[in-house]
Formats: structure tokens, sequence, C-alpha cells
């Protein structure tokens, strides 16, 4: 049976008021490349492996299944790039853009918003030399990473597997995004989290004398087509994107009971499980 050996999770605002994963870098320089979602991902897996007593997991036994939210931009990085892209009236012109508005980027801009930065982050600074998936960028996706895992651990693939869910939502690229979707959710709902849960097959953390802190009972994941164009629908989890669910066991450990998780996701998808919690 898969159940959960360690959890860790960081909500900028309500956990913590900053985020800072430097203790956790094996290379400090490295820090220069690191956009929000780096940070926060180091971090919540950094207590995940300390809740799990995993200071050095096994690394090519050990895998990352990551579901990352929104592109994120600071608006005083892609200022310098609008404002050489602008044409004689103001508008945006193709052009100009080509010819020299995207130079004006920071060169280490891409390094900081890909999503597979994070995955990068995360496996770098911990060791995870293991089989891998990411996913982007809504909540239900992090299902799609959580049954990868599974996968991992029932074909013996790896011993542990990282489930992690990043999203960085404070910034003016992803509300703007939110505000035009139908509905829109309003700026100051949306938050910065990471959360990470530590999957093993219960043998394998009974062996190494791990504490079982919750069991995955049930998981149920189907898709509803919809006209996309015509048929606004609301998310469930927009708050924590991705996180969600990750954000909920953590926050659940320590308290036995049976945790029940559904989303209903913007882009048609149901998600169900239910979890154990020792």
């Amino acid at each position: 049976m898969t159940c959960v050996t360690g959890a860790g999770t960081i909500l900028l605002g309500a956990t913590d008021a900053t985020c800072d994963p430097t203790p956790f870098l094996r290379v400090r320089k490295s820090r220069k490349f690191m956009g929000t979602q780096d940070d926060l991902a180091v971090v919540a897996t950094a207590r995940a492996l300390a809740s799990a007593d995993l200071a050095t997991p096994p690394p090519e036994r050990t895998g990352l299944f990551l579901a990352v939210g929104y592109i994120p931009f600071r608006e005083e990085d892609i200022g310098p790039v609008l404002a050489a892209s602008l044409g004689a009236a103001g508008e945006f012109d193709v052009r100009r853009f080509g010819a020299g508005g995207f130079q004006r980027a920071h060169p280490l801009l891409t390094f900081r918003c890909l999503p597979n930065m994070p995955a990068y982050h995360v496996s770098v600074n911990f060791d995870v030399q293991g089989p891998y998936c990411v996913t982007y960028p809504g909540p239900a996706q992090l299902y799609a990473a959580l049954d990868e895992a599974r996968a991992a651990i029932a074909d013996d693939r790896v011993d542990v597997a990282l489930v992690c869910g990043v999203a960085h939502q404070s910034n003016f690229l992803v509300r703007h995004h939110f505000a035009r979707l139908d509905p829109p959710v309003a700026p100051d709902r949306l938050r910065d989290v990471a959360a990470v849960i530590v999957l093993e097959r219960e043998a394998h953390a009974r062996a190494r004398g791990a504490t079982v802190r919750a069991r995955l009972e049930s998981m149920h994941v189907s898709y509803d087509p919809f006209d996309v164009i015509n048929e606004g629908r609301a998310g469930t989890a927009d708050e924590l994107g991705p996180a969600s669910l990750p954000h909920a066991i953590a926050t659940a450990l320590g308290a036995p009971q049976v945790l029940v998780h559904t989303l209903e996701s913007r882009d048609g998808i149901s998600a169900r499980s239910e979890w154990v919690i020792a």
C-alpha cells in the first residue's frame, strides 16, 4: 500500500512571511537563477524530507513528480520589453519586438519562470536522480503527477516519490489571467504556495523505521468534455493551484482523521482522493 511518511508546505502570508531557500542550496551562487516558484519548491521539499526523516534520500531510487502553476512574470521584468516593442501610436509592434524588444529582458529571466526549473532546483539540491514528471498548470494536474508517482512505486522504479505542487500567483501576469476568466478570481484570493508529500511503499517505510503518517485509500479522476468557448466553469482550488492536495495533506498530518479531498477544475477534470491520517 502507498503511504505518506512526510510532508512539508509553505504558504506565503499565512504559514510564512518570507521564503529563503539559501540554507538548502548546495551552491549558494545558484540563488540568482531562482524565481519564487523555485524558492517555494526547495523549502517545501526540505521540510517534507525532514518530516520523513530522510536527510539523504537514495538518489537513484527517489523520483520527483511535480505540478507547476501558471508562468509568472514580475512587472518590472517585462516592462522594458514592452516599452521597446511599442509603435508610434503606442500599439504593440511585433516587428519592433522581434528587432530588439525581446532583448530588453533580463538574461536570467527565463531561468526564473520556466515550469521545469523548480524540478531542476529540487533535484540538484537534494540529489534526486530517479524518474521524474513535470506537469502544468492547474490543481487537477497534481493528480496526474500523483498517479505517475503511484505507478513508479508499484513498478518498483522508486522507493521514494516526492509529489510536489507549487504556484507563484501574487504577480501581475497570473492575476491578470485569473481576472479575465469567467467567472474571474479576485487577486487577493490567489496565494504563493508549495507543498510536498513523501510517498513510499509501506513495507519500505517500515523497513527503514519510518513513521507511516497517512495512507492513500482511494483516488478517482474523471474528465467531462465541454464547450470551452461558450461554457465557463469555476475552479474549486484556484487559490492554491496545484499545491491544493499536498497542502491539505501536510496541514492534516498529526490529527487522526479521514481526509477527503475533492476538486473541480476549469478544464473539466474532477478529482477525489481519500486519505487516512494516522
